[in-house]
């Protein structure tokens, strides 16, 4: 098999639309209906939700208090424009984050799961959220685990990286395989 990768010159939202377009190719070549996106504050997904018509789409979105005490990023607005165009949400502690960010905030060391995290970014950290995310879907009962699905994530805000893979539980993490890169920076 061969597929065509595209590297970005940098990371960040300014390839966000070129990464949905580029996934939706691969999804309607490939005959793939599941898309999870991450998002933060909601304007990833509702481009995604658009461009993705008659898919399923899966927005995985951060944690209240992620950011900020008791504030929830993804917009309400944005929330609702998901919502009305058939998007699903999933808001759920990082998988690779979580408890991990309280060792390091009051014991000045890090976990596994953030040990694993910075080892994903050597490819980027696109690379990580998609991993991440197709995680936090899984246990969230959002998305089977037996079949494949594209993944989208960035590096900050907007969309940088995109992956085809099977997603798993995190209790089966070690038995996840990216089988597809379409798109990431070069770093």
């Amino acid at each position: 098999m061969e597929h065509k990768i595209t590297y970005f010159d940098k990371p960040g939202k300014e390839n966000t639309d070129a990464v949905l377009q580029i996934a939706l190719h691969r999804a309607q070549e490939s005959g793939i209906r599941t898309i999870i996106v991450a998002s933060t504050t909601g304007e990833t997904a509702v481009k995604a939700v658009e461009v993705f018509k008659g898919f399923r789409v899966i927005i995985v979105t951060h944690v209240m208090g992620s950011r900020e005490p008791n504030v929830q990023p993804l917009t309400e607005e944005n929330r609702r424009i998901i919502l009305s165009k058939g998007g699903v949400t999933v808001t759920a502690a990082h998988a690779f984050g979580g408890i991990d960010r309280a060792l390091r905030k009051s014991f000045n060391t890090i976990g596994l799961g953030e040990t694993i995290a910075n080892v994903l970014r050597v490819l980027g950290q696109g690379m990580k959220v998609v991993c991440e995310i197709c995680l936090m879907a899984a246990d969230a009962g959002v998305v089977r685990t037996d079949e494949e699905v594209i993944c989208i994530g960035g590096s900050g805000r907007g969309a940088d990286t995109a992956v085809v893979l099977n997603p798993v539980n995190t209790t089966d993490f070690f038995n996840l395989k990216v089988k597809e890169i379409l798109c990431k920076p070069r770093l």
